[in-house]
């Protein structure tokens, strides 16, 4: 087994599922509802969708790594589509949306169903593993094909842990989204985006200057 290959695939997870985490966007906003509502055990059960909905995805994008490992001009064009969606995830970091979150129109009984339906409704989900997560489970898919799963599975743990600690955090009236911390965090994680961004243009330059 290639170590090296894992454990890198499973760090870049932790990280994008850190960011995805703290990102705002459709389900953070359920979760935060749910929380406010339900408490923190709804934020919990909201916070766990990605569990249920990302499965198929997870399973076609390592189903299609494989494919995309043996086909670099496919390759390269992803590669340079998902620089292209990092860089405005990334951006997004720098001037996110404040979503509104209006407390009184959540059914206290249906957060985890509120969860899963809000995101299997974000097309974001899609287009993230199939232009991120594919690309980088390629990188690693022919050499050593535990990599992918390392990467899933560490993407899928951190982007749940990260919503649930926002949850408690809203539980006990300790953050809100408008708050220095929150946003300075949020920069941060766009600098990590740019980075991955980054790393996506330099795979595809050098699939391009080898021939493809």
């Amino acid at each position: 087994m290639e170590a090296d290959l894992v454990i890198g695939l499973a760090l870049a997870g932790i990280t994008l599922g850190i960011v995805e985490g703290v990102k705002p966007g459709p389900l953070l906003t359920t979760v935060i509802k749910e929380t406010l509502t339900n408490g923190f055990k709804g934020g919990i059960r909201a916070a766990s969708a990605p569990f249920f909905t990302d499965g198929p995805l997870i399973l076609f994008s390592i189903f299609m790594a494989g494919y995309i490992a043996d086909q670099p001009l496919l390759f390269c064009g992803i590669a340079v589509l998902g620089a292209i969606f990092l860089t405005r995830m990334g951006m997004e970091c720098f001037n996110p949306e404040i979503p509104e979150i209006d407390a009184t129109d959540v059914d206290l009984t249906q957060s985890l169903k509120k969860g899963i339906l809000t995101n299997l409704l974000n097309p974001n989900a899609y287009i993230f593993w199939l232009l991120i997560g594919g690309p980088l489970m390629a990188t690693a898919a022919d050499s050593e094909p535990i990599a992918p799963f390392a990467y899933a599975i560490s993407f899928l743990v951190s982007i749940v842990l990260v919503k649930i600690t926002i949850a408690y955090f809203f539980s006990k009236a300790q953050v809100n989204l408008s708050s220095d911390r929150y946003l300075l965090t949020l920069k941060i994680c766009g600098f990590a985006m740019f980075i991955f961004a980054g790393s996506f243009l330099f795979k595809a330059y050098d699939l391009w200057q080898n021939g493809l």
